[in-house]
């Protein structure tokens, strides 16, 4: 007698399966057609720092610490936060963005969640490299219990599905929550069922002592190894300037603690830098190769140059220190 098979049942052996490569925005830390999360808390630079990646991809230049150029993308860039006219556009022109390419879904009359249909229109209608969804929490729906696996799950089901056929990147920002002394892959807001949604989960903090300084720190990678730290400087402008890999651990960043050996190479800094920014301004990337060879991190120099009031001044070719009060920023 023949056996009853459910027709819902469908196998597939992986000799049938064709492998692929990752394809990344930013490698490691943002790949095509996958969710990446960015969580940190209100005010430490999440949306600074991806206004400012959404910036590059914008114009084609490269990602920081990064050596491939990718060509100039489209994007969508969606805040439920923030307003197009007087917060985003701004910050977008002070990044260097070609505004031309970034475009949103109005939420005039309809807002969006994260499984709704218009997000796959929409990446498909632009061509979009990168989705931006700012912050999780106003796209899981007005009843949506966001701590509820099952709640969760389905939705963010659905996203990476749309990532996955579109080969769009999605970056999902989140704030924290206030679990102080839990893990950072444990801080985000919600289900953990949202950070296993995620193949990579970025964390932004600030540095005590020195908050103009952000770092960009990666709590999860499913696709590749973990990259390396990124720290990067708010200036009054809102404009950043990129510094380059930071040596700090996860805890280090969420406490806001600077481990003693940083601590010991301040005071070489500061006579450093005083010395080499006497007779005027500096480039900045100079600084750090002359102060690296000294054994001297980035930290301890950032430190330095807090406690020295030491201004970065934009020129042309590049950012520069000096000693001196700066009237207004030199193009």
């Amino acid at each position: 007698m023949a056996k009853n098979i459910d027709d819902k049942l469908s196998l597939r052996y992986f000799s049938t399966v064709t492998a692929k490569k990752v394809d990344w925005l930013w490698y490691p830390y943002i790949p095509f057609g996958k969710i990446t999360i960015v969580q940190g808390d209100p005010g430490d630079g999440k949306t600074t720092l991806i206004l400012n990646i959404a910036a590059l991809l914008s114009t084609g230049l490269p990602m920081p610490e990064a050596s491939n150029n990718l060509n100039p993308a489209n994007i969508i860039y969606q805040s439920a936060e923030d307003g197009a006219e007087d917060t985003l556009k701004p910050r977008l022109v002070t990044a260097g963005a070609d505004c031309s390419r970034i475009a949103f879904v109005d939420e005039s009359k309809y807002g969006l969640k994260l499984n709704d249909h218009r997000i796959e229109t929409a990446i498909n209608e632009v061509g979009a490299r990168l989705l931006v969804l700012d912050p999780l929490q106003a796209y899981l729906g007005e009843n949506s219990e966001m701590n509820r696996a099952d709640g969760i799950r389905p939705m963010l089901k659905q996203l990476t599905s749309i990532a996955d056929r579109t080969g769009c990147a999605v970056v999902v920002i989140g704030h924290m929550n206030k679990a102080s002394g839990s893990k950072g892959i444990y801080r985000g807001l919600g289900s953990i069922d949202i950070t296993a949604a995620a193949r990579s989960v970025l964390l932004v903090g600030r540095i005590k002592s020195n908050p103009a300084v952000r770092v960009m720190l990666q709590l999860k990678n499913s696709l590749a190894g973990e990259g390396m730290p990124i720290a990067f400087e708010i200036n009054d402008d809102s404009s950043v300037r990129w510094i380059g890999e930071y040596d700090i651990t996860a805890d280090e960043l969420l406490s806001g603690d600077e481990p003693p050996s940083d601590r010991n190479k301040l005071s070489e800094a500061t006579e450093k830098l005083e010395k080499m920014l006497d007779d005027g301004e500096v480039p900045c990337s100079r600084i750090y190769t002359v102060l690296n060879n000294m054994g001297i991190g980035k930290r301890s120099v950032d430190r330095a140059k807090k406690q020295l009031n030491i201004k970065s001044i934009k020129h042309a070719d590049g950012w520069y220190w000096s000693l001196q009060e700066v009237a207004h920023e030199k193009g």
